[in-house]
């Protein structure tokens, strides 16, 4: 009889050295109490942690644009169409990196409305896409249901993409501190039996 291997994602703590243990609980609590200081920086500073997510993004769109640029200046080997192109997509990168940076409130507004509007347009399209694969489904009155529901929702989201930003922030702050919470619990509690069997 063949032996088969064990190819899951489990974890278990027993198969783990000491060392190995240690590191794993080092991971839990960094994530932990990075988690639980954005959750709290949510609640506490919305507005400021939510720049600190724009300056970010600002950050990313001022290096991209200037390595488009260099690539478009540089790239001999390329085509003078894809050379004009990427030069034109690194300006427009730059600028938006450089507009972002100097107006942070404004870019963090921004950016919380396009999720929410994302959402609400991720709904509706699912919702519609259930609907129209319900005849399919096992269970049709609960897929017609869900497609309803979520057209509903989405078509909130989009009514009033401003309180859903809002609710979005308190909703995600909620979410940081409970998982910062609980990585930490499990960074004290990891590998406790297996530790106790060595």
């Amino acid at each position: 009889m063949q032996e088969t291997r064990n190819i899951g994602f489990e974890m278990d703590a027993r198969e783990l050295t000491a060392r190995a243990i240690t590191a794993v609980r080092v991971m839990f609590a960094v994530l932990g109490v990075v988690a639980l200081g954005v959750g709290i920086a949510l609640m506490v500073w919305p507005g400021h942690t939510l720049s600190v997510g724009a300056v970010l993004i600002g950050i990313y769109f001022a290096v991209a644009g200037v390595a488009r640029i260099a690539m478009g200046v540089l790239g001999s080997a390329l085509s003078g169409g894809l050379r004009a192109l990427a030069i034109i997509m690194g300006v427009l990168m730059l600028l938006a990196g450089v507009i972002t940076l100097r107006n942070l409130e404004a870019s963090a507004a921004v950016l919380l409305l396009v999720v929410a509007i994302a959402i609400g347009i991720g709904w509706i399209i699912d919702g519609i896409m259930v609907l129209v694969e319900s005849g399919k489904a096992r269970s049709r009155g609960w897929a017609i249901a869900y497609g309803i529901i979520s057209i509903i929702a989405g078509a909130v989201v989009l009514g009033a993409p401003a309180i859903t930003a809002t609710v979005l922030v308190w909703i995600a702050a909620f979410v940081f501190v409970v998982l910062g919470i609980v990585g930490i619990v499990r960074a004290f509690t990891f590998g406790r039996h297996a530790e106790a069997e060595l």
